[in-house]
């Protein structure tokens, strides 16, 4: 029952007019564009076996691709095209949320389009067309005024069945920079906000539910050929759409974007950044949920204004530099590197949050585990498990080259939920995070790292090239800057992880500012 009366209800409403209507706009986009798409290919396939063959089946593998991984494809792809037309014809255009969301969805909503319009097209008596053509109607009159009207209450049922996919696949846009209801699951997801996840999926399942009524409502009155029930549906989903998207249309664009990735401390950061922005009288949005090369990409092109990203991924994950230099040469050379792309480190937040192998401390003691190099000697016994990035990031190819590590078994999992493993004993090691407060929670030790595989991975801050020389955000972030340290931050992401109301993100970044304002 406390779930039910948790205060966090509210702050998840307070969210649903923004998240709602960019899941509407994007959702009812891509279905338009799909069925533009869909039904004149249908309609030209539908005599003509081979091409009936290669649309169907293009169609059908477009289907079967996870809807994470299409939508995900579609960004460096449109950002590739975004900059060779604007070297060549100086036409850009933003490749970050809404278009590869379109795009994506619109693909994943042609298949039962297609594969309803030919099946109800097929499936009309042969003699009623034949009689059609005996009254003198040309193929073309035949098809608008009889075989159209047979087929389309089964043209409706696989829209109905496209506007569910679409609506549901939907939520998965938010890694990519659209905001949807998907942002309630995959902050909800990160934090451990359930409340969040829960409202995440009964708005989107509510959402699907209401317009599959709508239309069947549309096909159901064409089936029958009662008008009133065509007309009522077409006016219910006229209503609907204009009411949610009327609160995102009117609401004032927000002029600053503070971007963060997939993971607590980026959601407590992102937070308190723009808690800074709205005290310095700044508009403020954030963008949540991406990922590490989406969201740079996004900084760089101007998507994203700010953002807190961490000295070693840039230097291993985004620029593939190899080689472990001393902190401050390291930042010294990223700053450098950064400049040349015009953007900004603004500074360092004060603390480090690296990648670390991580055991419970009783059985690391009791193993006599203390290092990389000791687990080395053990680890073809044992399992491990990584958040989704790690085992493709160059740090791991570097212990493992390093170290030589072996584990028995590698498995990939929500970060919170890999801590919640290893403490039951599912994994033997993690590969965790320096700053994370889940380490005293759970009595986990850090092994250390002799030779050095792991390089820095200090919290900075980065500015996009469009807000280089921007004097009020500059101020506005500037007291954070060497503020926070690793005590400070661990004890912020602890709360963050809670499950009760005061571990939203936002009442975590006000009791962390209040620390820094402390000091």
């Amino acid at each position: 029952m406390s779930l039910l009366f948790d205060p966090r209800w509210n702050e998840a409403l307070g969210h649903l007019p923004d998240y709602l209507g960019n899941h509407v706009r994007v959702s009812v986009t891509a279905l338009a564009l799909g069925l533009v798409i869909s039904f004149p290919l249908a309609l030209a396939a539908r005599n003509r076996p081979v091409l009936r063959s290669m649309i169907l089946g293009f169609a059908s593998i477009v289907q079967t691709m996870p809807g994470l991984a299409l939508l995900a494809l579609f960004y460096p792809l449109l950002l590739a095209l975004a900059t060779m037309t604007s070297r060549w014809f100086s036409l850009g255009f933003s490749a970050f949320g809404f278009l590869p969301a379109v795009l994506a969805l619109a693909l994943y909503s042609m298949l039962p389009v297609l594969r309803n319009t030919i099946t109800g097209l097929q499936g009309i008596d042969p003699a009623l067309t034949e009689a059609a053509r005996g009254v003198g109607m040309t193929a073309r009159q035949s098809l608008v005024m009889v075989e159209l009207p047979l087929a389309l209450p089964v043209i409706m049922a696989g829209i109905r069945t496209a506007a569910v996919w679409v609506i549901g696949t939907a939520t998965l846009s938010t890694p990519i920079g659209q905001t949807s209801l998907g942002n309630y699951i995959f902050a909800g997801l990160q934090t451990q906000n359930w409340v969040f996840v829960l409202f995440g999926c009964i708005a989107a399942a509510g959402l699907a539910l209401v317009v599959d009524q709508l239309l069947a409502l549309i096909e159901s009155g064409l089936r029958i050929r009662r008008p009133i029930r065509v007309s009522v549906g077409l006016v219910g989903i006229a209503i609907l759409v204009a009411a949610t998207l009327a609160p995102s249309l009117t609401r004032a664009k927000p002029t600053y974007i503070v971007g963060a990735k997939t993971f607590t401390e980026q959601y407590v950061l992102a937070a308190l950044i723009s808690h800074r922005l709205q005290a310095a009288g700044l508009p403020v949005a954030t963008r949540e949920g991406l990922g590490s090369n989406v969201i740079f990409d996004a900084l760089a092109n101007g998507d994203v204004d700010v953002y807190v990203d961490y000295s070693g991924t840039l230097w291993s994950n985004q620029f593939h530099i190899t080689d472990v230099k001393p902190r401050e040469e390291l930042l010294t050379e990223l700053k450098a590197t950064l400049a040349r792309q015009n953007i900004t480190l603004l500074g360092e937040l004060g603390f480090e949050n690296a990648y670390a192998l991580l055991m419970p401390k009783t059985r690391a003691d009791a193993l006599n585990i203390h290092s990389i190099s000791d687990l080395a000697a053990r680890a073809g016994t044992m399992s491990i498990s990584g958040d989704y990035e790690f085992f493709a990031r160059p740090e791991w190819i570097t212990l493992k080259k390093i170290y030589g590590l072996s584990f028995r078994e590698r498995r990939q999992m929500q970060s919170d939920f890999m801590y919640a493993a290893v403490d039951s004993g599912e994994v033997d090691v993690i590969a965790g995070y320096t700053s994370d407060g889940l380490i005293a929670k759970y009595g986990l030790t850090v092994l250390d790292d002799p030779r050095h595989a792991i390089p820095p991975y200090d919290a900075i801050v980065l500015i996009s090239p469009r807000r280089a020389n921007d004097a009020k955000l500059r101020a506005a972030i500037q007291p954070l800057l060497g503020r926070i340290s690793l005590t400070l931050m661990r004890e912020a992401n602890l709360r963050a992880s809670g499950s009760d109301a005061d571990s939203s993100s936002a009442t975590v970044a006000r009791w962390l500012w209040a620390k820094i304002d402390e000091k």
